[in-house]
């Protein structure tokens, strides 16, 4: 494992993100799991991968604030000494409003931490993985969500149009950074069984929306997380600027 790829995921401690982590311990990856408040979850998937004989460490950072995110990148080249993925998974939603109901700092607060944070760790994976940079090349997928598509009238159109802006960033960078050895992709969950809905104040929504779903079930983190590391594998070698939904059919 000491010359395993290195692996840095945003929001790693729980749901999506903790799942990623675990999956890609088990392809091999070494990995940086990111938290910014539960410490002791973010322990608890190091311990996981640890005891399955992997190797990975826990670093605290916000996304929202630009000197954690530099902090965040510092800590990972001090102890493995290189970035060859990032999964830029933190992210937040807030309780259903109409937008006539939305107030600036929500506002800010859903851009800074869904899309500028988002950017602002593309943008140091790049200074470390490419070429131009001296780099051997990497991996990033982005988290987006089928929000995006579907636009979440009289929920979440703030958390839609935060993901939205990911899709397109999606396929920019992936042509800006192309040539220099970095793909970049992005996965839209569907309804997915997280705690997200429960910070959303939805705690039952999975279950509410099952009927909506052509397959009538919620996916599970993991079968999100099995995309996300089909992603950064060999096996999608020529594969960038795509976005894969992992939805169910929604």
């Amino acid at each position: 494992m000491t010359d395993g790829p290195v692996l840095l995921v945003t929001g790693g401690s729980r749901g999506i993100g903790a799942a990623a982590c675990l999956v890609a311990a088990r392809h091999g990856w070494r990995v940086a799991v990111n938290y910014a408040l539960n410490e002791a979850a973010a322990n608890a998937v190091v311990s996981e991968i640890k005891k399955a004989g992997g190797d990975a460490i826990a670093i605290k950072g916000d996304v929202g604030n630009s000197a954690d995110i530099v902090s965040m990148f510092e800590a990972v080249d001090k102890h493995f000494g290189r970035l060859d993925g990032l999964v830029n998974n933190a992210g937040i939603v807030d309780n259903t409003a109409r937008v006539d109901e939305m107030s600036a700092d929500r506002l800010e607060r859903m851009m800074r931490i869904n899309v500028t944070g988002s950017i602002l760790c593309a943008g140091e994976a790049v200074r470390r993985m490419s070429s131009r940079h001296g780099g051997h090349g990497g991996v990033i997928v982005n988290i987006s969500s089928m929000a995006a598509v579907i636009g979440g009238s009289t929920q979440y159109v703030d958390y839609a149009a935060s993901k939205a802006a990911i899709d397109t960033f999606t396929i920019g960078l992936s042509r800006e950074v192309a040539a220099e050895g970095i793909r970049v992709n992005a996965i839209r969950p569907g309804i997915i069984e997280t705690d997200i809905h429960a910070s959303g104040g939805q705690p039952d929504r999975p279950k509410e929306m099952a009927s909506s779903i052509p397959m009538k079930r919620a996916g599970q983190a993991e079968e999100v997380a099995d995309a996300i590391v089909y992603l950064l594998s060999p096996s999608a070698s020529y594969i960038t600027g795509a976005i894969l939904n992992v939805s169910g059919g929604r």
